[in-house]
């Protein structure tokens, strides 16, 4: 997965929201090791400062654990995991309803838009 890092807004922030997607998605399973701070943050083109940044709030956030000498891994607490996905998704739902409401679509027309649509697919 590519790391798609804007100008607009922090860059550690997108870091962990890019990471985030990573661990719910399943690119790192619970209880995998992650690639090294300098290895990621190569891989991302940012500064390792500001990927430690990241990581340590993951861990913060319970996603993460830190092992002294091997290094960090994701947690292997599913709850945990499976709550950052719904959080993630009541973002992306959220965000794609205030578009909707921008556009003029009120829930009702959102909804039966939706329906037509993957009626249509």
């Amino acid at each position: 997965m590519g790391w798609d890092l804007k100008s607009d807004r922090p860059i550690y922030a997108q870091l962990i929201e890019q990471i985030e997607l990573m661990i719910v998605s399943g690119m790192y399973p619970p209880g995998s090791k992650l690639p090294s701070v300098r290895d990621l943050a190569s891989d991302a083109s940012v500064n390792p400062n500001t990927m430690q940044r990241a990581l340590s709030q993951l861990e913060t956030d319970g996603l993460l654990f830190a092992q002294r000498t091997s290094g960090r891994f994701v947690t292997e607490d599913v709850s945990k995991i499976m709550e950052t996905k719904r959080n993630l998704a009541v973002e992306q739902v959220n965000e794609f309803l205030e578009k909707m409401s921008r556009l003029g679509y009120d829930r009702k027309q959102t909804v039966d838009l939706l329906q037509s649509t993957e009626e249509e697919s």
